[in-house]
């Protein structure tokens, strides 16, 4: 499965969550840290789903970015 990751710059640090995955954080002090991270805590996410016998949310966030002219 591919999930949308949203990754925030922080003033020391990075941070990272999965909009279809809600609780699914994760915390770096880069930007690649946080995304070996976050796919940690994607599949350590997916695997409670699994052991508790919950459905596992299909991927439905996508994004985008736009250009516009700034004043």
């Amino acid at each position: 499965m591919r999930y949308m990751v949203i990754i925030e710059k922080g003033p020391t640090s990075y941070g990272a969550h999965v909009p279809d995955l809600p609780g699914c954080i994760a915390v770096g002090q880069s930007h690649d840290e946080v995304l070996d991270l976050i796919r940690e805590a994607v599949a350590f996410h997916i695997e409670g789903l699994q052991e508790q016998g919950l459905p596992i949310p299909e991927p439905s966030h996508t994004g985008e970015f736009v250009e516009v002219l700034a004043a």
